[in-house]
């Protein structure tokens, strides 16, 4: 591909899943020397803060899932090659890692079509650092061997034979949701034969002082106690989910005066605040 010299450099860019602690160095060092930093709604402000220069144009692309206010991804990609061809380095920020679950295709395929240059910056996404700071090993040996990263927002991203092996699997399933779907992906498990006594974990704003988990058997979720979930919200559904009883960590819905539990205070199941 032939870079045109004047052009600037676009950096697709992992910000972490929430606590902005775990950004890694390679991210920092592009957003400190960034020119514009396209950001999105999941991002902890504290990241941009911290890291920005104070020159730096802040531009939010965030995404709603089908509530509240979206930039289109059009709008998105179209400002990415409008500031590269400014000469300006830009940091496309993204929550989580940068490819999965995100339109990096899209951005993608317009910077390689504008030869724009690119680099991408991985990050620690939703599922790993949910998981750690609830401390349930994905593929904790004795529990599953494999996990699978699944999202569901239409009817069809999932068939029905699909849905079949997830019931049957003891892969631990990590569902990244808009968090109206979660009555269907239950109902749907439970249709196609899985194991009822499967435990489910309900993360909500994992990583950050406002985490709430509540863990509960598949057969004993009721959605009507179960509205008014906060987005992001993760589930993590498997044999690895008992893990939490015994290696939780991190206290439900913390003020952030007193982040981590002492060693010697047991983690309790609780119900969700409506």
């Amino acid at each position: 591909m032939t870079i045109n010299d004047h052009i600037g450099k676009v950096f697709l860019t992992g910000a972490g899943p929430g606590d902005p602690e775990l950004i890694t160095l390679k991210a920092q060092r592009a957003i400190q020397k960034a020119d514009v930093i396209l950001t999105d709604r999941l991002v902890s402000d504290d990241i941009i803060s911290q890291n920005a220069n104070v020159n730096a144009e802040i531009i939010h692309v965030g995404k709603q899932c089908r509530t509240g206010f979206s930039t289109p991804q059009q709008t998105i990609n179209e400002l990415l090659v409008y500031y590269a061809f400014q000469g300006k380095n830009v940091v496309r920020l993204k929550g989580g890692d940068v490819s999965i679950f995100s339109n990096i295709l899209d951005e993608l395929e317009t910077l390689v079509s504008h030869n724009i240059p690119y680099e991408i910056i991985p990050g620690i996404t939703a599922a790993m650092g949910a998981a750690a700071y609830a401390g349930i090993p994905l593929t904790a040996r004795g529990h599953s061997t494999a996990v699978r990263f699944l999202t569901y927002y239409k009817s069809d991203v999932v068939s029905d034979t699909y849905w079949q092996e997830l019931a049957e699997t003891n892969d631990t399933l990590v569902f990244y949701m808009s968090v109206e779907t979660l009555p269907v992906i239950v109902k749907k498990l439970l249709q196609n034969g899985v194991d009822e006594e499967k435990k489910m974990a309900i993360i909500q704003q994992a990583t950050t002082p406002m985490q709430h988990i509540e863990t509960l058997r598949l057969k004993d979720y009721v959605s009507e106690e179960h509205e008014g979930l906060i987005s992001p919200s993760l589930i993590i559904i498997g044999n690895v989910v008992n893990l939490y009883q015994h290696f939780g960590w991190l206290n439900n819905c913390n003020s952030g005066h007193e982040y981590f539990k002492t060693i010697d205070q047991p983690v309790h199941e609780s119900r969700l605040i409506a």
